[in-house]
């Protein structure tokens, strides 16, 4: 989608869709005063019948005068005025705009934001680039696209001159962040049987040829072998599929220490020996949005060119219940030495990130992060809003909180006090990989920091967040927005 801004005069801009605010106070933009007298009169007739009542992402057509230089008219409601406009309200009624314009076979349209000074000009850009980028988003790799269905060519908003350098910057941004959230849900959409952990290296590769800033290194099962990654490996012992661990580093024009992201991999969770129950279980190819979080945030810090060093380390493993496959009450060495007795094989993420983050000790990191569809009981605690939040480091804990924030992807820190470590002693090794079914999410961070000493590290649980079920059923692409905001300003 061709995104950009400049000043479009309303009364001769050549477009399919107009697009013109109106604000809860009763109050109109600059634009809707320069529209004609019959465009005006058929709005007001419209707002005194009751039909547009001024909530925040509410929109009516109006019938276009014949010599109308646009196609279309869309009145809509922002929210609450020009000079208070919030940042909610506002992304709530692009995305309102994004799915009523998919309904329609329009090209192309211009967004009129003249005079809303609520928002920096930057702010109106970026989340104008995000909603629409992502709206663009269809998944046809198995499937026929949808009738009816329309992708809009370009956007443009109309802002006065002094403002589009910002503007235009944050379309690029958001442009570029909206393109690695897409990057996150197609991984995650895509089935078991083609997004196999040969696959995420092989978009790995793919993803480092597209920028010479990116460096690619991934061990296969002997290097891992050889390393002695123990309990990664024990994941992959039922699969036929190989497992891989996929290091991809992005180095922008920085010297600082590096940022290291740790995402989980399971391409597909049956669960092993101790297996899931069958309803559902199709959601499992799910398991692997970690990685793809990963993959997305470094397409998106590329595409704009950031000035980071992020180093993306993705454990990726297909775990099955076959003939070779670990059993409950087995005893594994991971690669920090440390023993660990699986009790129950699915609670194979731990198992599987706990050999990354100590891999990640030799990039001697500034911070880490995993992210990981780690436990259902994270969604028991926070439902499907918030992502869970643990860390070592509070300073770290409250960035990336606050990158939640502005970036509307938020997260909730969860405690991980000492007090819930016992949960994980072992009569027949260093501990055990599961605490007990109270605190299931606490208990699994409290497993990972054992591992993460050496370093600031934060555990973000996305088991919530990650997708969507029922109707609406796919991948999320979150912790993306997150992510890059956090890297972007640490």
């Amino acid at each position: 989608m061709e995104l950009s801004s400049k000043p479009l005069p309303l009364q001769t801009s050549k477009t399919g869709c107009a697009i013109v605010a109106v604000f809860a106070d009763k109050t109109f933009s600059d634009d809707y005063k320069r529209l004609d007298s019959t465009s005006q009169d058929a709005i007001n007739r419209l707002i005194k019948a009751g039909d547009f009542t001024f909530k925040a992402g509410q929109m009516a057509w109006i019938s276009t005068p014949a010599k109308a230089t646009y196609q279309r008219l869309l009145l809509v409601c922002l929210g609450a005025s020009a000079s208070e406009l919030s940042l909610k309200d506002y992304t709530h009624s692009l995305q309102a705009i994004a799915r009523t314009l998919a309904t329609r076979p329009v090209g192309n349209a211009i967004l009129y934001l003249n005079g809303i000074d609520a928002l920096s000009s930057h702010t109106l850009g970026f989340w104008a680039a995000e909603v629409f980028s992502k709206q663009a988003y269809r998944y046809t790799t198995t499937k026929k696209p949808k009738d009816g269905v329309h992708a809009l060519k370009s956007l443009q908003l109309s802002l006065p001159k002094a403002q589009n350098k910002a503007a235009n910057q944050g379309l690029a941004e958001g442009e570029a962040v909206g393109h690695g959230i897409n990057l996150a849900r197609q991984l995650g959409n895509l089935p078991g049987n083609i997004c196999t952990p040969t696959y995420l290296a092989q978009e790995a590769a793919r993803l480092a040829k597209t920028d010479k800033r990116f460096g690619l290194t991934v061990l296969d099962e002997k290097a891992m072998s050889k390393l002695g990654m123990g309990s990664l490996l024990s994941v992959a012992r039922g699969s036929a599929e190989p497992p891989r661990l996929i290091v991809l580093e992005y180095k922008g024009k920085t010297s600082k220490q590096p940022h290291v992201l740790v995402g989980k991999g399971v391409t597909f969770d049956t669960g092993g020996i101790s297996l899931k129950p069958g309803a559902g279980m199709d959601e499992m190819k799910f398991d692997m949005c970690g990685a793809a979080s990963v993959l997305g945030t470094l397409a998106a810090l590329a595409q704009m060119q950031a000035a980071v060093h992020v180093v993306g380390i993705i454990a990726a493993v297909e775990n099955m219940p076959g003939s070779r496959a670990t059993k409950p009450g087995d005893v594994v060495s991971s690669l920090s030495g440390q023993t660990i007795e699986i009790l129950n094989t699915d609670a194979e993420g731990r198992l599987i990130l706990c050999d990354a983050l100590t891999y990640a000790e030799r990039y001697k990191p500034k911070t880490v992060v995993d992210i990981a569809t780690l436990t259902g009981a994270c969604v028991v605690a926070l439902g499907h809003y918030a992502s869970g939040l643990f860390a070592n480091n509070q300073a770290l804990a409250n960035a990336l909180l606050n990158a939640g924030e502005a970036a509307q992807d938020r997260a909730w820190q969860m405690p991980l006090w000492d007090d819930y470590q016992k949960g994980l002693e072992s009569n027949f090794a260093d501990m055990a990989n599961i605490g007990g079914r109270e605190g299931g999410s606490i208990t699994a961070a409290c497993f990972l920091s054992r591992f993460t000493k050496a370093y600031h590290w934060a555990h973000l649980d996305i088991a919530g967040t990650a997708w969507h079920s029922g109707g609406a059923k796919g991948a999320t692409g979150r912790p993306v927005g997150l992510l890059v905001n956090y890297l972007l300003n640490a």
